[in-house]
């Protein structure tokens, strides 16, 4: 039996377009290989549950507090389409790979295409302070003082 969960590095990469940020809130769209035709959200915490909604059901990756089982394989894929040839966000374009989702939360790169900077995250917290900093919210610098308030 061949397993027809998806294969190749580019259905972990969601690409994110910002449309707006108005008092702290992000409103755009995502798209994914699995999931062309892309989602809507309105508020970081609706795209936080419609992305991790599409990793549960592509199962990559697997969520780590998921119990492990031999499941009958997904309905086959059409190939995958490029992430290129999707419109940018008004505001900004960022390129997502949740590489693992241990802890109960996401760990990967998050790679801000209008800027070329590429950050790596170690929670879905620290993707949304990313996020946020990129979008004109708090800095790289008054981040780490609120690591350095955090740690005391």
């Amino acid at each position: 039996m061949v397993n027809s969960r998806p294969k190749g590095n580019q259905y972990r990469t969601t690409l994110v377009c910002v449309d707006s940020y108005q008092n702290g809130v992000p409103q755009g769209r995502f798209f994914n290989p699995a999931q062309p035709q892309g989602a809507a959200f309105c508020s970081l915490l609706q795209f936080f549950a419609e992305v991790d909604h599409l990793l549960d059901q592509m199962r990559l990756p697997q969520s780590f507090t998921r119990s492990r089982s031999f499941d009958p394989p997904l309905p086959e894929r059409k190939p995958a389409v490029q992430l290129d040839l999707y419109p940018q966000g008004r505001l900004a374009t960022f390129s997502l790979r949740v590489l693992f989702r241990q802890n109960a939360s996401w760990q990967g790169e998050i790679r801000w295409l209008d800027s070329g900077q590429t950050q790596y995250f170690r929670s879905a917290l620290e993707l949304a302070f990313l996020i946020d900093s990129a979008l004109g919210g708090p800095g790289p610098n008054q981040i780490n003082e609120i690591d350095e308030i955090a740690s005391y």
